[in-house]
């Protein structure tokens, strides 16, 4: 028996009488309410999913009957990976993997990532310094030109020390910032470590209280995902190695930091991350207790983390922005440039002729302004954006399907919409336009059912 022993009549003393189970628990709705937005935002998720494979068979289908096949393997492969599996599992683990603490981290796609296996005390300051002193390399953020960098830098053996690393949530948001150290200037190997702010009030299971928690692993080269066949980092299999090996590197550089551990803080257990790499751990966490680390160590890169989710629109809705435009503009050139009029024979008339006109405009126009809308957080107008991406995407699916000569326009052209559909539906671009006006979250109070004595 290890651990404290407690006395049982403490806490359960004899009954005296016989047991009964008690009055029957007031019955609770299973959450908040569900309105309207929600229910119709929910199953475009499932249409998307539902179109993203659709558009994937057809790829394949024609990377076995089209020249070069090697071509359209390829673009099956992107769509499907970094697409439609990307969605199925986060279809799924929606249903089945916990949204609260369990000392993993979460991918993306709400798969499993990391262990939680490093704490800190101290402000963010302290972090920088302490991280810097000890030799390590702040991460640049995921933008286009960091990503073109990291495919540079894995194609051509190049050192990128402050490569971006993949996004990893806990507690529902994406990572503060991360450090890492490349190891003999190959960028498929290294030690990095991601940190992310302990909510408010928010204690460990058992009741102990941190600043941070972060999760360090050691990658060892680069693979394909087991899960999602992407391409990405494998990490090593005995992440307590990587744990010690942070702790070490900070201790020695400043030895001023003090550290306490809190033994099984989970029970020692192998598993697999996101990327379906093996795992194993004995269940321990040290806290690195960095206070005062910034007054011992003064760096000059001190980056402060600030909360934009609330402010900025995301990335993926910009992006169905951009193709909106893409699209509109390809429309105007089939449309204005194929003498698309002559095929009716359209009579002199000029209202008759203004009315084609119209809705040539209309169709390109309307998408756009149901963009802008959706800019400033108005519903009906992602809903109706949704249904009219959702149309456009059946009917062009619908011609690829059954079309017996294609070129590569014909099945190119649906792809526009099928990603228009998958970062309408994203989370970012959900929870966007979810908000208030103010910038605050719609939290309705959960319902309550009293039943009637």
């Amino acid at each position: 028996m290890r651990g404290t022993m407690v006395p049982v009549p403490t806490r359960y003393p004899v009954p005296l009488t016989p047991p009964t189970y008690g009055k029957a628990p007031a019955k609770v709705t299973a959450g908040r309410r569900v309105g309207l937005y929600s229910v119709f935002d929910g199953a475009f998720i499932i249409v998307s999913l539902v179109l993203t494979l659709w558009y994937a068979g057809i790829l394949l289908r024609q990377g076995f009957s089209w020249s070069p096949h090697m071509l359209w393997l390829v673009a099956f492969w992107i769509i499907f990976t970094y697409l439609a599996l990307p969605r199925l599992h986060q279809l799924f683990t929606l249903l089945y993997v916990p949204d609260y603490f369990i000392g993993r981290s979460r991918t993306g796609d709400g798969l499993l990532g990391d262990p939680i296996n490093l704490a800190l005390d101290g402000n963010e300051e302290d972090i920088h310094s302490a991280m810097q002193a000890a030799g390590w390399t702040l991460a640049d953020e995921i933008t286009l030109r960091s990503a073109w960098g990291m495919v540079v830098s894995a194609l051509l053996k190049r050192s990128y020390p402050a490569a971006p690393v993949s996004g990893l949530y806990l507690f529902g948001k994406r990572h503060a910032f991360a450090y890492q150290q490349e190891v003999d200037g190959n960028p498929n190997r290294r030690h990095h470590v991601r940190f992310w702010p302990v909510p408010d009030g928010w204690t460990l299971p058992g009741g102990g209280h941190v600043d941070w928690l972060a999760a360090g692993t050691y990658d060892r080269s680069v693979g394909l995902s087991a899960f999602t066949l992407q391409i990405t980092h494998k990490i090593d299999e005995d992440i307590d190695r990587e744990r010690d090996y942070i702790v070490n590197t900070v201790r020695y550089a400043d030895p001023e930091i003090g550290i306490h551990v809190f033994d099984e803080f989970s029970t020692a257990y192998h598993h697999r991350n996101g990327g379906g790499d093996r795992i194993r751990t004995d269940g321990n966490l040290p806290v690195l207790e960095v206070d005062g680390a910034a007054e011992r160590n003064p760096t000059s890169i001190t980056p402060q983390t600030q909360d934009n989710e609330h402010h900025l629109p995301p990335m993926t809705l910009w992006l169905a922005a951009g193709l909106t435009v893409l699209q509109a503009v390809i429309f105007s050139i089939v449309w204005w440039g194929s003498g698309w009029f002559s095929l009716f024979d359209a009579p002199e008339d000029a209202a008759y002729r203004w009315g084609l006109h119209a809705i040539g405009v209309g169709m390109v126009l309307v998408p756009a302004v149901l963009v802008a809308l959706t800019f400033v957080r108005r519903r009906w107008a992602k809903i109706l954006l949704m249904i009219l991406i959702t149309v456009n995407s059946i009917n062009e699916l619908a011609d690829a399907s059954t079309s017996a000569t294609m070129g590569f326009i014909n099945v190119a052209t649906p792809s526009l919409s099928v990603i228009m559909l998958l970062a309408l539906t994203a989370g970012p671009v959900r929870d966007w336009v979810g908000l208030e006006r103010g910038g605050q979250v719609e939290k309705p109070e959960p319902t309550v059912k009293i039943p009637a004595a």
